[in-house]
């Protein structure tokens, strides 16, 4: 059974070699047999270059040396960094987008103040979150449209023509938002950062990123509740007169609030409410 065994192998070796000689294109050669390999034969004729000259195939061509030609294409164009630290950029970029679309536009000022307008009314589910979030958010790209188109004009096009690198391309896409940023922005709460990160005096365009976007987050949240506040007065009339009506009638166990969210819905829809907060809203980046 061995026997029968080892001479199996041997077979099935023999004729895995001649598969792979077969699919290689090689053929074994017997050592009884001449090489079938010819040299090429060069002439014997004299170079008539001299001594030093190429030497001459028999086919009457001469044999010229392997050359090296390396190019460096691309001579004029300015430096940018590589593709793979862009990708990095770009992904962490997609990642803090929703805090740069929170934080570095107009999203706060407007989600805070609609904030304010439901709580005012006393309706604390209507509208829902996802109204109040998705309006803010296409009010943001309203407001922030000419800044986007500056953006996009000046910065992205230009580094998708090739005219500029992605360095260059953010460094010329932050100023439009910095201006935007600026404007809305006090100078006391650009001073007051100045003196916390303990800053020379510094000129407005020479401001950085790291106080111009904390100062402006803060001026945004002071003006948002100042609005709040504004808006918070004609409901708060309504529910004091509410109020004392019904301690005149002696209703004593009626909850106020009850009986005057309908008052308040209804001063808010005769005066056409959010018209008017959204055009305030709007005016106020003005």
């Amino acid at each position: 059974m061995s026997w029968r065994r080892r001479s199996s192998w041997f077979f099935l070796s023999l004729g895995l070699l001649a598969l792979a000689e077969t699919l290689l294109g090689q053929t074994p050669v017997s050592p009884n047999e001449p090489s079938a390999a010819v040299a090429p034969s060069v002439s014997s004729a004299p170079n008539p270059a001299g001594a030093s000259g190429p030497a001459v195939i028999a086919g009457g061509a001469a044999s010229t040396p392997l050359r090296l030609n390396i190019g460096l294409e691309g001579g004029g164009k300015p430096a940018d960094v590589s593709v793979a630290i862009q990708l990095v950029v770009l992904m962490t970029l997609l990642t803090l987008a929703p805090s740069l679309v929170i934080l570095m536009t107009s999203f706060t000022r407007i989600v805070i103040v609609l904030g304010f307008v439901r709580t005012a009314i006393g309706v604390p589910s209507a509208p829902a979150n996802q109204i109040i979030v998705g309006l803010s958010l296409f009010l943001t790209f309203f407001l922030m449209g000419p800044v986007f188109d500056r953006m996009n004009a000046e910065a992205l096009q230009p580094y998708l023509a090739g005219e500029m690198t992605s360095v260059q391309a953010v460094e010329k896409g932050t100023v439009p938002l910095r201006e935007f940023m600026l404007k809305q922005t006090r100078t006391r709460d650009l001073e007051f950062f100045l003196e916390l990160g303990r800053f020379p005096p510094t000129k407005v365009e020479d401001l950085p990123l790291r106080v111009v976007v904390p100062a402006f987050v803060i001026s945004e949240l002071q003006t948002a509740f100042q609005m709040g506040f504004l808006l918070f007065l004609p409901f708060l009339v309504v529910d004091f007169l509410v109020s004392s009506i019904l301690m005149a009638l002696g209703m004593m166990m009626m909850p106020p609030a009850i009986v005057s969210l309908p008052f308040k819905l209804l001063l808010f829809v005769l005066v056409d409410g959010w018209h008017l907060v959204v055009r305030s809203l709007v005016e106020s980046f003005r």
